[in-house]
């Protein structure tokens, strides 16, 4: 689920404290330099519990979580609290793609929080150990979930605002979250809003074509024999690996390295793949650097390249260059250090971020999915439970739980729930993972046409089209009533 920086490489930092520690407290820090949109956020850190379920393993404890502040539009002590539950990644990358929380703020005089998740961008509890084993065991969602809740309280009790209602907020991996810190902290969120947040396909509920199926489908639907141009360039690729003519393949694909092997050649289908899945995501009407630079309509232009009159691998190489050489500077694809495989067929993404969500791909989330070249248009690529046992065993000397993630926060049984929005956009492969139809009254789900993977959290733009306009004043009415509900229940 590539919410990680495509070409995004960052260093490893962190700290933890052992043995007794003060009880949390929050430390403020400066707002980084240079970054465009930061000005609205003052970056901080929470001295948070390293491990909430076990008091023996490492005692009291902590390490320092990440966490942005907005407080331009808050009514002190009676506006809202909308807590942004960070994902695979960077707080700052999610913050500056996630406007409309701070639009919405602006609205309804709110307080934002946008936090970090542990093991992702600063907030590493181990420090440069965070990845070895036993130290990343610490990374799962519960964790994850008890890190937010304990924040939220402790920013409550400390603003005076423990009668301010609070909603919750994520996209993808991060709406997941959202929905689950409804479920699980009830008393502390009064409203999710989760978008393009596949909770049922990664609780094991999914069907494994539909996720490449899905992808295929939007460029199709753009020009129907564009995916006859990329299947046809990918059995051309086939025919010269089946010849090991990979003299041919280097030049034809401006590879940096000549493949020699069939997992070479297995690599480049990953990353050439990967390059058609991250386009299909990020198909936003505008140019956005959001998970990597893209053109705007990015599935129209791979489309227009493969469909060029010149040879189909060239195409191929070029498309692909879309995701990989934005900025036209590389002189050739590196097969290894633009892609890895990893436990998401659908992409970790690279760096120290991608080794956390390697990590939660082997143990509690599941995204076993696979192309078969018969519903999608991408060479067959399996990847069921026995090898992700095969490969999580021996990279991180785990063996995956199937289904826990339905065990654990309901799976298909939502419908006791209540209070939570999940908008889904048409264009995103990852919709038909997630909740597509409305389960209550206050269990909604708002589907998106024209809209590609986390559109509507982003800021508002002149090319949004108008279902995104309209779904986010949907969305803006309904955490308005919840609001006032809270509101009167705290009084």
């Amino acid at each position: 689920m590539t919410q990680t920086l495509v070409l995004g490489v960052l260093a490893l930092s962190g700290w933890c404290v052992r043995g007794s520690g003060p009880p949390p407290r929050l430390l403020q820090a400066a707002r980084p330099p240079g970054l465009q949109g930061a000005a609205l956020f003052t970056e901080s850190y929470f001295t948070q519990t390293l491990d909430h379920f076990n008091f023996n393993s490492y005692g009291n404890g902590t390490f320092r979580q990440r966490y942005l502040v907005a407080d331009r539009y808050w009514r002190r002590g009676h506006g809202p609290l909308f807590f942004y539950t960070g994902n695979e990644g960077d707080i700052w990358d999610f913050a500056l793609n996630s406007g409309f929380i701070t639009e919405l703020a602006a609205q309804q005089g709110a307080l934002v929080v946008f936090a970090e998740h542990r093991y992702y961008g600063k907030s590493l509890p181990f420090g440069d150990a965070s990845f070895q084993v036993p130290e990343v065991g610490l990374l799962t969602v519960e964790q994850a979930l008890a890190d937010y809740a304990l924040l939220i309280s402790q920013l409550r009790e400390q603003l005076a605002a423990t009668r301010c209602p609070v909603i919750v907020f994520g996209g993808s991996y991060g709406g997941m979250l959202s929905v689950y810190m409804r479920l699980r902290y009830p008393n502390l969120v009064a409203g999710a809003l989760a978008a393009s947040a596949p909770v049922l396909s990664t609780a094991g509920l999914g069907e494994p074509t539909q996720f490449f199926r899905d992808v295929t489908a939007d460029f199709q639907s753009v020009e129907p024999q564009c995916t006859g141009a990329v299947r046809g360039a990918f059995q051309q690729l086939r025919e010269l690996a089946e010849d090991q003519d990979y003299g041919a393949i280097q030049k034809k694909l401006s590879l940096c390295q000549r493949p020699s092997s069939p997992q070479d050649v297995s690599q480049l289908y990953g990353l050439l793949r990967n390059a058609f899945t991250l386009m299909a995501m990020l198909d936003y009407p505008y140019s956005t650097h959001f998970m990597g630079s893209l053109p705007a309509n990015p599935v129209k232009v791979a489309c227009q390249t493969m469909l060029r009159a010149s040879e189909l691998l060239t195409n191929l190489r070029d498309a692909a260059g879309l995701v990989y050489n934005a900025s036209g500077q590389l002189g050739c694809l590196d097969l290894y250090r633009l892609y890895v495989q990893c436990a998401d067929p659908t992409g970790c993404g690279l760096g120290p971020n991608s080794w956390a969500w390697d990590y939660q791909a082997c143990t509690e989330v599941d995204l076993c999915f696979h192309s078969n070249n018969v519903t999608d248009m991408f060479p067959p690529m399996s990847f069921g439970e026995e090898q992700r046992r095969a490969y999580c065993s021996q990279r991180w000397s785990v063996l995956p739980r199937p289904r826990w993630l339905r065990t654990q926060f309901w799976g298909d049984a939502l419908s006791t729930a209540s209070n939570i929005i999940f908008s889904n956009g048409d264009l995103d492969p990852w919709a038909n993972g997630g909740v597509r139809k409305s389960l209550s009254p206050s269990l909604i789900a708002i589907n998106i046409p024209g809209a590609a993977h986390h559109l509507d959290p982003e800021g508002s733009n002149d090319a949004d089209p108008e279902s995104v306009v309209q779904a986010r004043r949907t969305e803006a009415a309904v955490i308005a009533q919840w609001v006032k509900a809270e509101r009167t229940r705290l009084a």
